[in-house]
C-alpha cells in the first residue's frame, strides 16, 4: 500500500512498513513540513494512505470539507508502536481504506468513519 506519515509520526515506522513491502514516504524525509493543507493535499494527490497523530487533519475534512485520502489516527500509540499499529490497521482495514474511510486507533479500540457519500 503507498502511504504518507505525517512528520508527527516515529521516523523508524517508516522503515518497518518498507520491510513489510509498502511504498511508504515520510513528511521528515521531505525537507521542511508543509503544514497540513499541504500534506492532506499531498496524500490525496499521490493517492497515498495519510498516517497521522494529528487531529486537525479531522477539522480540514469534516469542517472545512477538504477532499482528503484514506487517513489512519493513532491516538495514545507509543512511538516505537506506529509501525505494528499501522500494518494491523493495513491488514484488518484495506477494503475501509480503499474507501477513504477515516480511521481513528486508539489502544483499546478502532473507530471507521466512512466518507459521507457511502453512509446510507
Amino acid at each position: 500500500m503507498r502511504l504518507l506519515l505525517d512528520s508527527c509520526v516515529w521516523r523508524p515506522a517508516a522503515e518497518e512498513l518498507r520491510a513489510a513491502g509498502h511504498d511508504v514516504s515520510h513528511v521528515g524525509e521531505r525537507g521542511v513540513d508543509p503544514g497540513d493543507d499541504e500534506i492532506l493535499r499531498c496524500s490525496l494527490e499521490e493517492n497515498r494512505v495519510l498516517v497521522t497523530l494529528d487531529k486537525d487533519f479531522g477539522e480540514l475534512v469534516f469542517v472545512l470539507g477538504r477532499p482528503h485520502p484514506a487517513i489512519v489516527r493513532l491516538v495514545d500509540i507509543r512511538a516505537r508502536d506506529h509501525g505494528r499499529a499501522t500494518l494491523e490497521i493495513l491488514r484488518n482495514y484495506s477494503q475501509e481504506l480503499a474507501r477513504r474511510a477515516i480511521i481513528v486507533v486508539e489502544r483499546d479500540r478502532v473507530r471507521i468513519r466512512l466518507p459521507s457519500a457511502e453512509i446510507p
